[in-house]
């Protein structure tokens, strides 16, 4: 068996070591123009050039749950595109988004803020029924992210493209219930994958529906929210704040106005990183089940767009 990995940004040597130790019989090489033929390709933003001439693949797999940009390349018909399901990011994501909505529930902020000022200060306990969250996205990400925070007893709603169950969760689904799921939102945290249907989804319109005092978490793709709309109902105070980790144009451009809005919190698109040793094991193992002639979990519908 024989596979090619390439990354644009991730470290390609580890990558190349921890494919081979988890495959050792296999063949394991960085793909380069002209390298011989494989059976599986391990990708991350691949050149079209790497498919144009990887013409007998099995299957490739995306190193990350987004595969947003793999979708815009010419991709052979009837290829497996296969994601990673989690690999250790749903726990990070958790973890992020809980912090982002705990430190603005809280206030923290504010209270960071006094005490830079040397300003010994109180503010009025505030009543979780007052804050419910709502998680667009209901993926292996967002049921995870929407379990984490019905811990801390905020109400929470869900929605998704198709209709779900979660226990503890009130979950809503299609474009029909999507107006009825932001308006019944203060928080709404964006963990949509990006699709033609999804870019641009949070726009003025549907960020006015939050309830008043909203705010905005995005951990998805930066071009899921309109970022003048935002912008406008921060300013006329619609929107209390946001904490963005994803971005349109990423590094973000020093002259963006994110920088330095007082209301909006940024991270560099690291709220929930590939971890390499879970997501080998999660490869190989899906590998070794294509071998077998079975069915794997992660196969992406390129038609739905994940």
């Amino acid at each position: 068996m024989r596979v090619v990995y390439y990354s644009v940004d991730q470290d390609e040597a580890g990558w190349i070591a921890g494919l081979q130790a988890a495959l050792p019989q296999a063949q394991v090489t960085l793909w380069h123009s002209g390298c011989a033929p494989a059976d599986y390709a391990v990708v991350w933003k691949p050149p079209q050039q790497l498919l144009d001439e990887q013409r007998g693949l099995r299957a490739l797999f995306n190193t990350g749950a987004g595969v947003d940009a793999l979708l815009k390349l010419h991709l052979p018909a009837g290829l497996p595109i296969i994601r990673l399901d989690d690999a250790g990011m749903s726990v990070q994501m958790a973890e992020y988004v809980c912090h982002a909505v705990i430190r603005h529930f809280r206030e923290f902020a504010a209270y960071e803020a006094d005490m830079h000022a040397l300003k010994w200060s109180f503010r009025k306990p505030r009543s979780r029924l007052d804050f419910p969250v709502g998680v667009l996205g209901l993926g292996v990400l967002g049921q995870r992210v929407a379990r984490a925070l019905a811990q801390f007893d905020f109400p929470v709603h869900g929605w998704s493209r198709t209709a779900k169950v979660l226990p503890g969760i009130t979950c809503h689904a299609g474009d029909a219930q999507l107006d009825a799921f932001l308006s019944a939102s203060r928080v709404v945290v964006c963990l949509l994958p990006l699709t033609a249907q999804t870019e641009n989804l949070l726009d003025a319109q549907r960020l006015a529906r939050l309830r008043p005092g909203g705010y905005v978490i995005n951990v998805a793709r930066g071009a899921h929210v309109v970022d003048a709309d935002l912008l406008a109902h921060l300013d006329s105070g619609h929107l209390a704040g946001a904490t963005l980790d994803v971005f349109r144009v990423e590094p973000l451009p020093q002259s963006h106005p994110f920088w330095n809005h007082p209301k909006i919190t940024l991270t560099p698109h690291t709220s929930a990183r590939t971890l390499r040793s879970e997501s080998i094991a999660q490869i190989v193992a899906k590998m070794a089940a294509i071998e077998r002639g079975e069915a794997v979990a992660g196969r992406v519908d390129t038609d739905q767009g994940y």
